[in-house]
């Protein structure tokens, strides 16, 4: 029988993520997902990255950020189905047209395909993927958002959610995303597809998404409630509330 020590089973994720974000900031642990193993070390990828900067002068690689991979890392989460044809996309809430879009009719509006960094509270980072998809302030253009939307609240499957605020959202690196280095999204990278709000941690990237709702009010979502960050930003290291 196991022992109770009186912590909910939230509480207990809550804190083993905590002791994986511990060890990941030591630089020794290997983990497996999906059968690939990912070792966490330092080498010539992170150190050159540590000595790199942005365009806005800010280091490439935020604080606490150990190590650089080659690919990117799953994550876990309540995967939704990875199938074109079961997507769409309904962006709602503080606009005057709601928009209800399948995968053929997103894949019609304009793209964009830039290298963009991405950065897990877990201490490692991924630079430079060519990632394809949709602008977020395109759909909020041809939905008409409405002066009162303040926050912005990404909808996935099986009730996720994640929060940024409509400054960050109406930024042109965020986007909708569908293609990663020219190849599909995988299914356990959020196929078909996903969230990327590139200058925020990686939670804040909902995977098999669903929704985009504009509003006035702030809404934390999963993670936000279970004692992260509700802004997140990787340079100032907001990775607890």
């Amino acid at each position: 029988m196991g022992r109770f020590d009186g912590k909910s089973p939230e509480a207990q994720k809550l804190e083993q993520r905590r002791e994986f974000i511990k060890k990941a900031a030591a630089g020794t642990l290997i983990v497996a997902f999906g059968g690939i193993l990912y070792r966490l070390a330092d080498d010539d990828l992170t150190r050159k990255a540590m000595a790199e900067t942005r365009a806005d002068g800010r280091r490439r690689l935020p604080p606490g950020q150990k190590h650089v991979l080659e690919r990117l890392k799953p994550m876990g989460g309540s995967a939704g189905s990875p199938k074109p044809k079961d997507f769409h996309l309904r962006v709602h809430g503080a606009v005057k047209k709601e928009l209800n879009l399948d995968f053929a009719e997103l894949l019609k509006l304009p793209q964009v395909e830039e290298p963009v960094d991405v950065h897990c509270v877990t201490g490692w980072s991924m630079l430079g993927g060519l990632w394809l998809g949709v602008r977020v302030s395109t759909l909020a253009e041809m939905a008409g958002l409405e002066h009162t939307a303040r926050h912005v609240i990404f909808e996935a499957a099986h009730g996720y959610t994640t929060n940024i605020d409509i400054h960050e959202a109406m930024k042109p690196n965020v986007r909708i995303v569908h293609r990663l280095d020219g190849r599909p999204l995988a299914r356990r990278n959020g196929a078909p597809v996903r969230g990327l709000v590139p200058d925020r941690y990686f939670w804040k990237r909902a995977k098999w998404l669903t929704g985009i709702r504009f509003q006035r009010r702030d809404e934390p979502g999963y993670w936000e409630t279970r004692g992260y960050s509700n802004h997140a930003d990787p340079w100032r290291e907001e990775r607890y509330a």
